[in-house]
């Protein structure tokens, strides 16, 4: 484990959007989706990709809020322009279990 300290902790702008596209990304090397998250007026509407088509269908992500990096550079992805990383954590099984806030809360709201 590497240790940081408080500054670069700060450098990580983690914001919670709300997911309002999902579309398949049949180009991707391993099964995703293509998203757009609404990260409210500062931020605004962000694309991403996720490999996260084993746990989650198009439906349920549909509206659902995730919690990303807004403040990585943009990255090439075959066809998609990545603009976030929407996060989540590796199960034993390679599959990945999303961060999301337990409530509601505004988008655009930053990790404190």
């Amino acid at each position: 484990m590497n240790i940081i300290d408080w500054q670069d902790f700060e450098k990580v702008d983690l914001r919670v959007g709300t997911i309002v596209d999902v579309e398949d990304f049949p180009e991707a090397r391993k099964p995703a989706y293509r998203l757009k998250v609404d990260f409210g007026s500062d931020v605004g509407i962000k694309k991403s990709s996720a490999q996260i088509t084993e746990l989650y269908s198009k439906e349920q992500l549909l509206g659902k809020q995730v919690i990303a990096v807004v403040n990585f550079p943009p990255k090439q992805i075959g066809p998609v322009m990545s603009e976030c990383l929407i996060t989540g954590f590796h199960r034993t099984d390679g599959n990945v279990v999303l961060a999301v806030p337990d409530s509601e809360i505004g988008n655009g709201a930053k990790l404190a």
